[in-house]
Formats: structure tokens, sequence, C-alpha cells
């Protein structure tokens, strides 16, 4: 028995090591899934950020052929977990089963988090220091903390220290109403300090660069609404796992969608990041929600050992950074230089995901392409880097109409371009995001035709 096991080892250490040979192995998708995107309310959201992972995880995992443990690592991009789920990707992968052998770790990179956790998958599959990895992103922003003053830190901290009663009430008289005044971690985040600006300012800037109208601006929500409405009707979002909070309710739909939006509806809407004379408003920005999305990433010889049907490839990934007061036009730095790279063109991209931050923010990429002068001073480029089909570019929607939980995103939108490639029997797709801090990411897949 101890002969047949050594041999048996010595077999498929061979064959891992003929399989990592060259410029780097295949990564493939497998399998995947999202929750809904459920809309937060100014209340705390009826579920944390690990059990938004662990409610689409647990379907996906129950439907493969192997068991949990046969996974490498766990990574999650996630930017505000929770005080008891720090290191997230950790936590998921021991609550979905995977084993206390099973590493798991977290990634931030804003926007991007969920992106950033399928590129570190991909390239540890890609160097064969992995073979099977789960891969995806979470974020309860419903959940965003409230935090205390650094003067009241301070107090606390002096009040904890005075022992004696007279230092107590000393310390007490120097409490002060403004100590209670609380910091919004949510708003705090979603604002860039080095340059000082919301992320709906820098959308503003876009608005201001590009010359885009209010009504344009609108139009282009109201599409994003009337294209999920679409793909809810047509059944094609069935990515998503149905999520049970503890009353026994049921959630099995993205709920900030709004069917019968218009544009007149939306010019009532008043300008939320510059006000009163800016043109950004609540109703074509991105919902602010809570979601999760998962992939199932694998290597040739993990595909085979498993018997594994193929959905896809990661064939590259590119990340690029921009002055941060224009982060909106990160996709344009990211794809460009990506599409240069693959000797690929706009038109040679069958379908697009760039998520949907703000429409001004999307439609600025596309103007940016269009115009020569930014294409030359800003990318470096002869000319014009040329038009996006919008017929071609979010399809379904995008965060507008089903929100955008901003460490999720990054997977959720390379999920659902991959249903949209299969859908319409198409090869070639980019995923992208802005980031903020000024930052963009791109992600290539193919669908596998095979």
């Amino acid at each position: 028995m101890a002969d047949t096991d050594n041999n048996t080892t010595t077999k498929k250490k061979t064959v891992r090591r003929k399989r990592s040979a060259g410029n780097g192995r295949a990564v493939y998708i497998v399998d995947g899934s999202r929750t809904p995107q459920l809309k937060s309310r100014n209340k705390p959201g009826p579920f944390h950020a690990a059990e938004l992972a662990i409610g689409c995880g647990r379907p996906l995992l129950a439907r493969q052929p192997f068991a949990p443990e046969a996974f490498d690592e766990v990574i999650m991009g996630c930017v505000m977990p929770g005080p008891n789920e720090v290191n997230i990707g950790r936590v998921i992968g021991l609550r979905l089963g995977c084993g206390k052998q099973t590493p798991g770790w977290t990634v931030q990179r804003n926007c991007a988090s969920g992106m950033q956790a399928l590129d570190c998958a991909a390239k540890n599959i890609s160097s064969g220091r992995a073979d099977l990895v789960l891969a995806g992103g979470v974020e309860a922003m419903s959940h965003a903390p409230v935090l205390l003053s650094t003067a009241m830190v301070a107090w606390l901290g002096a009040w904890m220290s005075a022992k004696t009663l007279p230092l107590r009430l000393k310390t007490l008289g120097q409490l002060r109403p403004a100590h209670f005044k609380p910091i919004i971690g949510l708003l705090r985040g979603l604002t860039d300090p080095v340059v000082g600006l919301s992320m709906g300012q820098t959308a503003e800037n876009l608005a201001y660069r590009f010359n885009i109208s209010r009504e344009e601006m609108d139009a282009y929500a109201v599409r994003s609404h009337q294209r999920l409405a679409a793909a809810v009707e047509a059944g094609y979002l069935d990515e998503i796992e149905a999520l049970y909070d503890t009353r026994g309710q049921v959630y099995t739909e993205d709920d900030g969608m709004r069917a019968d939006s218009s544009v007149e509806k939306l010019a009532k809407l008043r300008p939320v990041f510059d006000r009163p004379f800016g043109a950004v408003t609540a109703g074509n920005s991105a919902q602010v929600t809570d979601g999760a999305a998962m992939l199932i990433l694998a290597s040739e010889a993990a595909v085979k050992e498993h018997g594994l049907t193929v959905r896809g490839e990661i064939k590259d990934c590119q990340w690029a950074g921009l002055e941060p007061a224009q982060m909106g036009l990160g996709p344009v730095h990211a794809i460009t230089p990506l599409l240069k790279k693959k000797r690929l063109k706009l038109e040679d991209i069958d379908y697009w995901e760039i998520n949907e931050a703000f429409a001004a923010q999307v439609i600025g990429c596309l103007r940016a392409w269009e115009d020569r002068d930014y294409c030359r001073e800003e990318l470096g480029l002869k000319s014009a880097f040329g038009s996006l089909d919008q017929e071609r570019l979010n399809i379904d929607g995008g965060g507008i109409s089903l929100g955008h939980p901003v460490g999720a995103s990054g997977a959720r939108i390379v999920l659902h371009l991959l249903s949209v490639l299969e859908r319409k029997q198409a090869k070639r797709g980019i995923a992208s995001l802005c980031i903020g801090g000024g930052q963009g990411g791109a992600m290539l897949i193919e669908r596998t035709t095979t």
C-alpha cells in the first residue's frame, strides 16, 4: 500500500510540473454565483458581509463535484469588513467548510477589490502556486462603521485612566457636546483624502470637462433601469442565489431597480455633490448596496482532476493610475494599454461591462476615447482611440440600476460578462471599473467554445 501511495504522489507531481511549464498556465472560470444586491435604506441591512458571501457561496459549492477542502486558497475583496470579519476571506473559507488547512485572505483596492481578488487568484494559478481557488468580493455598505472622533477617543482614554473620584469628576467636566459628533465611515470612505473630493465631485469634474449635460446623465440612468428590467423579465440574471434572513424573509432580486424610471422623474432630483449648480444626482449615480459575488477559478490540471466544465478563461488583467480628481476615467487608462498589448481594437471586443459608478463617469470614458487631444495628452496616442458601440455596453444594466457594493462589483461584472458572452454566443469581453484614489482596472475574458 505504501508503494502504491508513493507512486500516485509522484505521478501527480509529474503531471503538475509538466502543466506548469512555459510562460504561465491557463486560468479557467468554471462557475460562479452572486447574491441579490440589496439597497441600503439608511439603516443596517439584514446581512453582514460574511453572511452575504456565505449566502451565495454555499449553493455554489454544493453543486461542485469536489469537496470544499479541495480549494488551495480563498481570496476575497472587501473594503469595509465588520469588526468580527477583519480577515473576511479566512472567515468565509472556514464557514464554507473549506477546512482549517485552506488559507484565506483579503484584498482591498477600493471599488475594484473583487476584481483584484480574481487577479490574485489568476496569478497564483498561472504561476503554479495554486490549482483551484475560490475568489470574489463582498460588501455590506449599510453596515459601514460609525466612528468616534479623535477627541472623543482621547477623552475615553483619560476617563479609563482616572482611578479616583476627583480625577473622574475633572475628566467628566472636560466632556463637550462636540465630542459626540460621529464620523460616518461610508462618507469618509467615498472621499479622496489626497485631493479632498468626494467620488461624486470627481464625476462633476468629468461632466464639466467633457460637456456632459444633466439630460444626458439622466437618460443614461433611465436606460440602465430599463435594461435591468428587461433582463429580469427575460430571466437573464440566473447567477443570483436567493438569500434568507433570520425572520424567514427571502431575497431573490436586486431591489434597487426602478422599472418606471423616466427622464422627467429624474429631472426633479436636486444635485448632491455640487449644490446648487451641479448635475450629478442620486438618480444618475450608483446605488449604495450590500452584495457578494464569488467565482471558482481552476488550472487545466484541476479541471481534469475533478471533471469540471470550463465556462471561460481569464486572458489578462491591467491596472492603471491617473489623477485622483479625474478618477472616473480609470477604465480608459486600464483598457487602452490592455488592448494595445493584445493588439486589439475597441471593435474587437464583443461585449463590455464598465461599472456604472456615475452616468457622467461612463459617458466621460466614451468621450475620452473619442477625444483626439485627450488621447494624445493623457494616453500617449497619435489620434483618437475610437468609439465604443453602446449596444454592447452594460446590456443588462449596471451600478446605477442594481447598485455598487464596492468590494463585490469587480467580481460581479466579470461573472455577468461571462453570462452575456454565453447567452450571445460571443467570444471576447472586457470588464472594467474606475477606482477611488485615481486608478482603473480591466480584465479580458474569453468564453470557452470547445
